[in-house]
């Protein structure tokens, strides 16, 4: 009787795709996106309406300036916030790495909990635990809600750049580390004058992918009372009577501005990733 030996093969592992190989956003994906926009929002703005009321068109046209200066006051704010959430996010990764345990303990222990809470809860309490006004030597200083809405959402910011700063550091070949030490550099001109400016070009790309995530989560700003963007569309809606006609081109807009301002931050992001890939 015949005997086949039968060999085990080995299990075929899906090749790892190259970075080439991988999905990225292209030109045409955004623009496939604003023309459904715009397509959605035709048959609405040329329906037969009301003689007596004006066309969508017109009260867009009529409107689309206070939308527009609503929808700066949400670049102010994401670029506040973005300011105040790197510095305090980058001192906060530098406690992640330091050689104190009790400070690293409690920068790693910050970062989390931050980086683990909701953005919405976060926004609510600064708005409600923080004073409407506080004195200074008897002067009375106001803390309007657009200011406690940049510090609600630089927390978030904050522990994600504590992460960002945390791993680009420690992504360097341990070798920066003990070449600097052999030349009799000090902790601190090892960190500042080799380590965090090789890590910038690491830091940059997610740093601006998380921008564009903190820009279109500047809306959450509205439901805590701010007049931005979402809340001045509201406010449209209701001075003109409410009327469901408008609801589809007015957010429309809305997600038009969100769009045309993040898209090309996405595409640069991309860029910078390609540019400053680490090949290991």
């Amino acid at each position: 009787m015949n005997t086949q030996k039968h060999k085990i093969l080995p299990v075929m592992m899906a090749p790892r795709p190259r970075p080439d190989d991988r999905f990225h956003l292209q030109p045409w994906h955004g623009l496939v996106l604003v023309a459904v926009c715009i397509i959605a929002t035709i048959p609405a703005a040329f329906a037969a309406t009301d003689p007596e009321r004006a066309s969508i068109l017109e009260v867009l046209t009529r409107w689309m300036p206070l939308m527009l200066k609503g929808f700066i006051f949400n670049i102010v704010i994401s670029v506040l916030a973005m300011a105040v959430g790197t510095i305090s996010g980058a001192a906060l990764g530098l406690g992640q790495i330091s050689l104190n345990p009790f400070v690293r303990k409690f920068a790693w222990f910050v970062t989390q909990f931050f980086r683990n809470a909701p953005w919405l809860v976060l926004l609510f309490f600064a708005m409600f635990l923080l004073p409407f006004e506080f004195k200074i030597f008897g002067l009375t200083i106001p803390l309007p809600d657009w200011l406690k809405a940049i510090f609600g959402l630089s927390l978030p910011v904050m522990a994600n750049v504590s992460e960002i700063v945390r791993g680009a550091v420690q992504s360097l070949p341990s070798g920066q580390w003990e070449a600097a030490e052999s030349l009799a550099f000090s902790r601190n001109q090892v960190l500042w004058r080799i380590i965090l400016p090789q890590c910038v070009k690491r830091m940059l790309p997610p740093w601006m992918n998380l921008y564009s995530i903190l820009t279109m989560a500047t809306v959450l700003a509205s439901i805590v009372g701010v007049s931005e963007v979402m809340t001045l569309t509201g406010q449209i809606l209701a001075a003109e009577g409410g009327r469901s006609d408008l609801l589809i081109p007015m957010y429309s807009f809305v997600l038009f501005l969100f769009f045309i301002y993040c898209y090309p931050i996405a595409r640069w992001t991309v860029r910078l990733e390609k540019k400053f890939a680490v090949i290991t």
